[in-house]
């Protein structure tokens, strides 16, 4: 056996590993791996983006909130997300049309061949993938219900997607905005530039997930637009389809402890 470790300022996850199964440099390093305990695992430019085990946590959580809290969500935009996870979730909800731009077409083949958490989504026919750039795909875009950012940390490929420039033409795309906004607790950094930068949107809320296999655990989302309601009755459509996600998270998830309240007080 060996092990897999991710490091990130003074503290590690370390993951047992069977066997790497695939790997492939290009815009990013491309690793699969099976893992002892989370099943398979795919890991970007040495960062861990998901385990079978735990990734409905994070993209249960990441898509039901945004949709419900729009009343009608038909025309959806996913920037990255480019394993399916996402878009398998979007899709419980019967929207007409599914956007999905990813600027790696390497990690939608690679996703498709080795591991399938998209079930088959990646292949609906209310599904259009486009290879680009998220921003500069946005900039020439027609408009959406629902915009959800699932991106890799704010670095490398994805540092545009958390400019002021990009979360100022979001808002003037779309009712309903969602993205992760990274650990609270080891990537403040990150998370206090991403509430600055949001400014654009008048309404914003941060809310939270327990994700196992993410830094420490606890991870941040951000909420923006008109975000007003919570149509609950609508679950009905994703009943007995989630793993994470219910009503009772959804709420809760928005009460914040005190200390991460302080941390918010600028939105």
């Amino acid at each position: 056996m060996e092990w897999f470790t991710e490091y990130y300022d003074g503290c590690a996850i370390k993951i047992k590993i069977k066997r790497k199964i695939a790997e492939k440099d290009g815009l990013q390093k491309i690793e699969i791996f099976e893992t002892s305990e989370f099943g398979r695992m795919l890991v970007l430019d040495g960062r861990i983006q998901f385990t079978e085990f735990d990734e409905p946590f994070y993209h249960e959580m990441l898509v039901h909130v945004p949709m419900l809290t729009h009343p009608s969500p038909k025309k959806v935009l996913i920037i990255g997300g480019g394993d399916g996870g996402a878009v398998r979730e979007v899709l419980k909800h019967n929207p007409d049309k599914v956007t999905l731009v990813e600027i790696d077409s390497n990690v939608i083949d690679m996703c498709k061949r080795f591991i399938g958490i998209d079930e088959g989504s990646l292949d609906d026919a209310r599904l259009d993938i486009v290879v680009d750039d998220g921003k500069k795909f946005l900039e020439d875009s027609e408009e959406f219900d629902v915009i959800i950012v699932d991106s890799t940390d704010p670095v490398n490929v994805s540092i545009t997607l958390f400019d002021e420039d990009f979360f100022d033409l979001a808002s003037r795309k779309c009712s309903v905005f969602c993205c992760q906004s990274q650990s609270p607790l080891i990537q403040r950094d990150y998370f206090r530039m991403i509430l600055k930068n949001s400014v654009s949107f008048k309404k914003r809320r941060v809310y939270l997930g327990f994700v196992p296999t993410y830094p420490l655990g606890m991870w941040s989302f951000l909420l923006a637009g008109d975000i007003e309601r919570f149509y609950e009755e609508r679950f009905w459509m994703i009943e007995g389809k989630t793993k994470y996600y219910n009503p009772g998270i959804h709420k809760s998830a928005f009460s914040l402890p005190e200390w991460l309240k302080e941390e918010v007080k600028c939105i």
